[in-house]
């Protein structure tokens, strides 16, 4: 571990530091300018006049997104009628019409596609989810061919219906499950009727896009009049965005979320220019005012209910970290997770307890499963391994599942075989695989934090800390609090590629090599003697042995 560790857990935007402090005077680029993909299928759809005359954009289902794809094709063809509905109700699209006890027609309802004619019909993908009976007549009207409006009274026969043909291009607007709904409505869909494009909500950060991204913060800033942003507070917005994403080389382009982040900041700075501190005090009150649920977990430990050891060590348990995700609440969470494994003499069965008791979901137990094939590669054992093990999540009364225990259910496994303790004031995250190198997993930012709450609150050694993928650096942004006790040597991050490098920081010994003293020697030396001391010898043995 470097001494600047710090600097990795957090974006570091330093080589950018004159264009942000030139941000008044940047150009300014509109969302659709940061859309290219998009921009350019809707270019092709403009174009096209032919057979294809259905847009489907992948994009968040609201009339925010619809209505700024409705300002585009304005802004290109300014006299062509471009028509934006959120309505479910096909009548509405369809027109209406109602006739007499004699089957006259008393009134008749224009409907969108009347007012569309020779344009563009905006809609929402639950449209044609909601009323999936109305999509052939739908089509039809989009092929040229004629039809009628909906009879609103079903009572009331009509003699002949008035028919009509349209001239319509539609753009249908959902997210991408919405859109795999849609596929199943019509093989059609994707067979040349529709053209296909979708929204980017986040943008690589680096020297060729960081003026765009800035460019399009400042069309943001004055189409919803919204005050200048200082240097430093542009930093803290980009460093919340990296938080968004996931990643330090990404920011959102989500406009919904810039909005609700810098109407808020306005509000901290009073309508003057917003500053660092009204962006952090931001962050701050929003996690605050969802805090409830984290706050009682982390008083369930510190009240001694849930039981996490943050000092001292312990045979075969691990400080594991978990996610929290509840329905109802805004955000996810960060917690540590007691994993401790037992083991007896037995037939080399490691028992997951979560999946026996079907609390565990298959990614866990497929991480259980190559965590097993990597211990058994590692031991080049002839038979099979005459322990049985148990490895369970203490104290979970929920579904445990995806593989980021996996290196933290190892060190547990190892540590029980070797009768090496475990350092608690540590916590692992990471998933392994059969060859023992340590991969990324999600959601590092909250159950980094998460440990650190605990410590912080049962007090820090000095030597607490989290082991993490080195793969996973990137995408660190991790609360100020934090990255200031990093940087004070008061808690630490430990990267790791291997499980070899896992090993020694847990256990203070290496995990294999010629020295007698690592893991897989001592592990090789129980087996020995279990071999030559208990294992029983001789047929007869062996088989009085079976029915025991």
């Amino acid at each position: 571990m470097t001494q600047d560790i710090w600097r990795l857990v957090t974006p570091q935007y330093d080589d950018f530091d004159l264009l942000f402090a030139q941000f008044e005077q940047a150009p300014v680029y509109s969302f659709f300018q940061t859309q290219h993909r998009l921009s350019q299928a809707i270019e092709r759809f403009i174009q096209i006049q032919g057979f294809s005359r259905v847009l489907l954009i992948n994009a968040p289902d609201n009339s925010i997104y619809r209505s700024l794809i409705q300002e585009q094709i304005q802004n290109k063809q300014p006299q062509v009628p471009v028509i934006r509905t959120e309505t479910l109700d096909m009548p509405v699209l369809f027109g209406q019409i109602k006739a007499d006890e004699n089957g006259q027609v008393i009134t008749q309802t224009s409907g969108l596609l009347e007012q569309a004619h020779n344009g563009y019909l905006i809609v929402s993908a639950n449209l044609l989810l909601t009323n999936p009976r109305c999509w052939s007549q739908l089509k039809s009207a989009l092929l040229g061919e004629n039809i009628s409006p909906i009879n609103c009274d079903k009572r009331s026969l009509l003699s002949s219906l008035p028919h009509q043909s349209y001239n319509i291009k539609l753009i249908i607007v959902g997210d991408r499950h919405q859109l795999g709904d849609i596929d199943f409505l019509d093989a059609d869909i994707h067979a040349g009727l529709c053209l296909f494009s979708e929204l980017e909500l986040d943008i690589k950060i680096d020297h060729s896009s960081i003026p765009l991204y800035l460019g399009y913060l400042r069309w943001i800033v004055e189409r919803y009049h919204l005050p200048l942003l200082t240097k430093e507070a542009i930093e803290a917005v980009m460093t919340a965005g990296a938080r968004y994403t996931e990643d330090q080389h990404y920011a959102p382009l989500c406009l919904m979320w810039h909005r609700a982040l810098l109407e808020e900041a306005a509000i901290e700075s009073q309508g003057n220019i917003i500053e660092q501190s009204h962006v952090i005090q931001v962050v701050e009150s929003r996690y605050y005012r969802s805090s409830y649920l984290p706050e009682r977990a982390l008083d369930d430990i510190l009240d001694g209910q849930v039981i996490i050891e943050t000092q001292g060590q312990q045979v075969g348990q691990v400080n594991g970290l978990t996610v929290i995700d509840v329905a109802g609440h805004p955000i996810s969470y960060g917690e540590p997770a007691r994993i401790s494994c037992v083991i007896h003499f037995g037939d080399g069965d490691i028992a997951d307890v979560e999946r026996k008791v079907e609390l565990g979901g298959n990614l866990h137990a497929k991480g259980m499963m190559i965590m097993q094939a990597f211990v058994s590669s590692a031991l080049d054992l002839d038979v099979p391994l005459p322990f049985s093990a148990s490895v369970v999540f203490e104290q979970s009364y929920s579904e445990v599942d995806g593989d980021s225990a996996s290196l933290a259910e190892l060190c547990s496994l190892v540590s029980a075989l070797s009768e090496y303790p475990i350092d608690q004031q540590i916590a692992v995250t990471g998933a392994v695989d059969q060859f023992g190198r340590v991969q990324a997993v999600g959601g590092l930012n909250e159950k980094i934090e998460g440990f650190y709450r605990v410590c912080q609150h049962q007090g820090f050694t000095g030597q607490q800390g989290v082991i993490l993928p080195k793969s996973n650096l990137k995408h660190l942004a991790l609360h100020p609090q934090v990255v200031e006790s990093i940087k004070n040597g008061q808690f630490s991050i430990w990267p790791v590629s291997t499980v070899d490098e896992a090993i020694p920081i847990l256990m203070s010994k290496p995990f294999r090599g010629d020295d007698d003293e690592s893991v897989i020697s001592k592990i090789a030396d129980r087996i020995a003697y279990f071999e030559k001391n208990i294992q029983p010898h001789g047929l007869l043995e062996r088989i009085k042995n079976w029915f025991v």
